[in-house]
């Protein structure tokens, strides 16, 4: 009788939905472990792209040109239009290869502050280039994580 369980498990699983040898579940949608894994990455890399696009695009000025711009004025079957409006937001922030102080390339030297720009090798320190990061705040927050308090327990006396 227990052989007859253990067969009736087996035929659950079928062969992978990815023709990758192994066999799959019902639960995981007819994948193996390792292609359902992939299946379920493929999807949450594509939401996360999906709210960037979204999250850029709301972010985007108007302008006069509103309709040529706009991706609801756009045919939702070209998605050529969406992805052209992404790369022009990004283009409108500081330049990562340009120092923030002289507008210098940088190129594979730059040096990116705490405060979130990049410089040259001339304006690096934070006195050089104006850097509003505040460096002793997060010293005494490393410090006070590093060093926890720590009290003995009170002897009683006999």
């Amino acid at each position: 009788m227990a052989e007859e369980q253990n067969w009736q498990e087996a035929s659950n699983h079928t062969p992978c939905a990815n023709n990758c040898g192994f066999l799959g579940s019902p639960t995981t949608f007819n994948f193996c472990s390792k292609c359902y894994e992939d299946h379920c990455l493929k999807d949450q890399n594509m939401s996360q792209a999906k709210l960037a696009v979204e999250k850029s695009l709301s972010q985007q000025p108007e302008t006069s040109f509103s309709s040529i711009s706009s991706p609801a004025a756009a045919p939702s079957s070209d998605p050529l239009v969406v992805v052209k409006t992404v790369p022009e937001v990004a283009v409108k922030s500081q330049p990562r290869n340009r120092c923030a102080k002289c507008n210098r390339r940088v190129g594979l030297t730059g040096f990116t502050c705490r405060c979130g720009i990049t410089c040259c090798g001339t304006h690096r320190y934070p006195e050089q280039h104006g850097c509003t990061f505040d460096y002793k705040t997060m010293g005494r927050e490393a410090i006070a994580k590093a060093n926890p308090v720590i009290k003995a327990a009170k002897l009683q006396k006999i």
